[in-house]
């Protein structure tokens, strides 16, 4: 029997904190877990032996107890294995009879390295077994446009080589989290699965500004309809509608369409503003004709100015 050197399985260093080892464990068992190895043997006792080292070094108890006999295991196997070592120092006090540590997997999942340091005393102290172990939670990302967000909807996405269908609600907001229960890694000895969590992130949108539930966009507005007013047609993330233009319009000016931005999240009844900022633009390549009517205007301009003054 082989000694087995726990931080080296897991890559860590053996003054390495709690967050390092479960982070390195965390990033290990999703290389070589079950769902991705599809039965290949060799990887599935890597998996083993990486939740075996965790198992021992996320406790402090059984890491401390590892530190202690690690140097002098093969001593302890010459003592006629758990047997010959004085496990009480690890146990509480209860009326004379010993409490462990439980461990969070079957005992018999383990190498026998392990069951040589840890089974006996586990099996001395008549202690329950901790049988039950909830599975690891997955961690995803999904991307959508504007307009998905707008109007929700179902995607497919994959995950270890599974299908899952993902519904949205309109309204969706950027790095919001979706959790899917029960659909992350499998239990161990009869434990409930894992969680999947998808953190979803909106690509932005060359048109439409996003802020809470309004929309914001900039309107090329005709010079003309700016002085004039009038109705024009303008787009919205659900379609194009009519908007009316006061007469005498500032460039920069802004305009709300109530009601026609994003969707509060989960409902098809409330709804944000729309923001429209108007940018007047001056034509340009005039024909004679309408230079000559703009110096009319502007000397039309000039004298009501001067009889205003």
């Amino acid at each position: 029997m082989d000694y087995k050197d726990y931080y080296s399985i897991l890559g860590v260093a053996k003054s390495a904190t709690k967050d390092e080892i479960k982070k390195s464990y965390r990033k290990l068992a999703k290389k070589y877990h079950p769902d991705k190895t599809k039965g290949d043997k060799a990887l599935e006792e890597k998996f083993k032996e990486v939740s075996e080292a965790y198992e021992v070094l996320s406790h402090d108890e059984n890491r401390k107890k590892y530190d202690e006999l690690g140097a002098n295991w093969k001593n302890q196997q010459q003592a006629g294995g758990p047997g010959g070592f004085d496990y009480s120092q690890y146990y509480a006090n209860t009326g004379g009879q010993g409490s462990h540590q439980t461990f969070e997997g079957d005992p018999e999942m383990f190498s026998e390295f392990f069951n040589n340091i840890f089974g006996g005393g586990y099996a001395r102290s008549g202690g329950r077994r901790q049988a039950k172990r909830k599975g690891q939670n997955y961690l995803a990302e999904m991307e959508m446009t504007l307009e998905e967000a707008f109007h929700g909807g179902v995607r497919i996405i994959n995950i270890n080589g599974k299908k899952l269908r993902i519904k949205t609600k309109p309204g969706t907001k950027d790095k919001q989290k979706i959790k899917l229960a029960g659909k992350g890694s499998p239990g161990l000895n009869g434990g409930s699965p894992g969680d999947l969590f998808i953190t979803i992130h909106v690509r932005p949108n060359i048109n439409f500004k996003r802020k809470g539930n309004n929309i914001y966009i900039e309107l090329p507005l005709d010079m003309y309809t700016a002085v004039l007013g009038g109705k024009i047609e303008i787009p919205t993330l659900n379609g194009n509608v009519h908007m009316t233009i006061p007469k005498g319009t500032q460039g920069g000016s802004t305009l709300r369409l109530k009601g026609k931005g994003m969707p509060v999240y989960g409902s098809t009844s409330q709804y944000g503003d729309l923001y429209v900022k108007t940018n007047i633009v001056i034509p340009a390549n005039l024909t004679t004709e309408e230079e000559k009517l703009f110096t009319k205007l502007k000397d039309l301009n000039h004298e009501h100015a001067n009889k205003s003054s």
